[in-house]
């Protein structure tokens, strides 16, 4: 065999062998059916994968909001309660007095008490006992009467104002816009802290805080819940027309208990304001019917401390009633 002929078989040889490379290789690139839809399988689980990673990221960091949200109220609210004082009990009662005219209400019926049981010949112990009665517990049991009358017109009026916030942001309104339909629109009380609200926002306080002072002045668990929600929406978003009509629904059926708890413990109360009545009543219908019979009742030391046993027990009697037909919920 010549050279030039062994050259020619060589280059042949290597030829062959470059083209079965290439073949090769492109019958191992190309893919069969099922390796295609394998791999667009593992392409979409990958993906789908990575979409609920970022999902349960959004989610935790959402929940981390709000749970930093509820503590920051919470936070307030302790402080709130530690800072009582008699300025906002006023403001709690409705009333714009102030705090000077009210000590000096209180002082001036305590010494007028004070005189007309001296006046009258009462005991100098008694008469004192009765001073600091009527010029430091009457004038804040009336504040503390105003106040609980004056919560009770609130909660009665705030479902129907949450209502006309969610058919307002329902029907395309602000939410400015429906806060100050019902500080114009709404009874008393709501209507002032409304108009208060929206003269806040007004004056570029936050919604947060001019929702805080609001729950200052009318400490209710159904405004803290209106609170807790618009400032959740506020900084986390979502549908606040669901949000408010799922509130408004929670507000409506805490009435409906209420009014069910107070019809239940009518007879109760009936039954406690009967007892109660009876001894004084049947003391003062024997004393005038026999005043010498009672006399050793008023005149006598022992007399006097059967008197003060008695209405002690009925006091704690009444305590105990008045705790079993409360409800807190």
């Amino acid at each position: 065999m010549d050279q030039e002929t062994f050259l020619i078989i060589t280059l042949a040889v290597l030829a062959a062998i470059a083209v079965a490379g290439i073949g090769w290789v492109l019958a191992g690139l190309k893919k069969s059916p099922v390796d295609k839809r394998m791999a667009q399988m593992s392409s979409g689980n990958t993906r789908t994968k990575r979409a609920a990673r970022n999902l349960e990221t959004e989610s935790g960091n959402r929940r981390k909001q709000v749970e930093d949200t509820l503590s920051e109220l919470e936070r307030r609210q302790k402080e709130e309660k530690a800072k009582l004082t008699l300025r906002l009990r006023l403001d709690r009662a409705g009333s714009k007095m102030e705090e000077k005219s009210f000590y000096i209400l209180s002082a001036v019926l305590g010494f007028l008490v004070l005189g007309i049981s001296l006046l009258f010949g009462a005991p100098p112990a008694a008469s004192v006992l009765g001073s600091f009665a009527a010029g430091f517990g009457l004038p804040r049991w009336i504040v503390n009467f105003m106040i609980t009358r004056r919560q009770k017109a609130f909660t009665e009026e705030f479902a129907n104002s949450v209502d006309v916030i969610v058919r307002g942001i329902k029907s395309g309104l602000p939410v400015n816009d429906c806060l100050r339909i019902i500080a114009t629109e709404s009874s008393e009380p709501v209507r002032g802290e409304f108009a208060e609200l929206v003269e806040s926002l007004k004056l570029g306080i936050s919604m947060s805080q001019a929702l805080s002072r609001i729950f200052e002045r009318m400490p209710l668990a159904e405004v803290n819940f209106f609170m807790i929600v618009m400032v959740i929406q506020q900084q986390t978003g979502g549908n606040l027309s669901e949000a408010l009509g799922n509130l408004s629904k929670v507000l409506r059926d805490r009435k409906k208990m209420r009014g069910k708890i107070q019809a239940m413990s009518q007879e109760a109360k009936s039954s406690a304001a009967i007892i109660g009545a009876l001894p004084p009543g049947v003391m003062a219908m024997i004393t005038f019917t026999s005043p010498e019979y009672m006399s050793l009742l008023y005149t006598t030391t022992t007399g006097t401390l059967i008197i003060a046993g008695g209405l002690r027990w009925m006091f704690i009697g009444i305590l105990v009633m008045r705790k079993m037909i409360n409800f807190q919920f």
